[in-house]
């Protein structure tokens, strides 16, 4: 067959140490060292972050089969087995209200305030200018972001997030949910591609994804659907 070239071995390396690392939680190693002059950094993330699992309940709220309580019982054990300690849900406001909701909610005595973009039409932009007028008003602290993925933007919105401070994000397994408001909005960002990105930039989450995947498995096949995951989709395609 031939030799292998250099730059191969160190791809089949590194999806090695991705396959190895990323599902348990592990920062990955990174990948052979470039040329001088091409190396890049991320900056401005937190160490930890803390993923807040709304599938049980803003999740399977949309889903038109009924699910039955032993059933959810048993998602919720999968999910804290896998490491996630808070399991809930949340809800939201129009986005002129953010601000002052927000400041209303954190003088009230709420500890922390998600701000949700329930149909997914955000983009990293409008992102950028919510938190920054939120963050005239209260703490970055007391912040999480709640993303759907309606236009492909949940990743990229919670990055961005991120590089401003936030440091607990809300999403649901297998990406369940929807917005009964906005027809055609899809499901909340995936549990398991949050996992997937954060545990690739080095953040501690405290999280299995591996064990999140088997919850996802086993909710979806009740569901009786395929997960909208894009990890979970690739993995057991594999």
């Amino acid at each position: 067959m031939g030799t292998v070239p250099s730059a191969l071995k160190h791809c089949l390396s590194y999806q090695h140490l991705l396959k190895e690392q990323l599902w348990i939680g592990e920062p990955a190693a990174p990948p052979p060292a470039l040329h001088p002059g091409q190396e890049f950094q991320i900056s401005g993330l937190p160490d930890y972050v803390k993923i807040v699992e709304v599938g049980p309940r803003d999740g399977l709220q949309n889903e038109k089969v009924t699910v039955a309580t032993d059933i959810k019982i048993e998602l919720i054990n999968r999910l804290s087995k896998a490491g996630l300690s808070v399991i809930e849900a949340t809800s939201f406001v129009s986005s002129k209200w953010v601000p002052q909701v927000s400041k209303q909610l954190y003088s009230m005595g709420c500890y922390e305030i998600s701000l949700g973009d329930t149909i997914g039409v955000g983009t990293p932009g409008s992102m950028k200018k919510m938190l920054e007028a939120v963050m005239k008003e209260i703490p970055v602290s007391a912040l999480a972001v709640h993303c759907h993925d309606t236009y492909g933007q949940a990743l990229a919105n919670i990055l961005t997030a991120l590089q401003m401070g936030v440091g607990v994000v809300d999403s649901a397994v297998a990406g369940l949910g929807g917005c009964p408001y906005a027809k055609g909005a899809t499901g909340n960002v995936a549990t398991e591609d949050v996992l997937y990105m954060l545990n690739g930039l080095g953040i501690n989450t405290g999280v299995n994804l591996y064990k999140v995947m088997e919850a996802g498995n086993f909710i979806c096949t009740a569901l009786n659907k395929k997960t909208n995951s894009k990890v979970a989709q690739a993995s057991f395609n594999v």
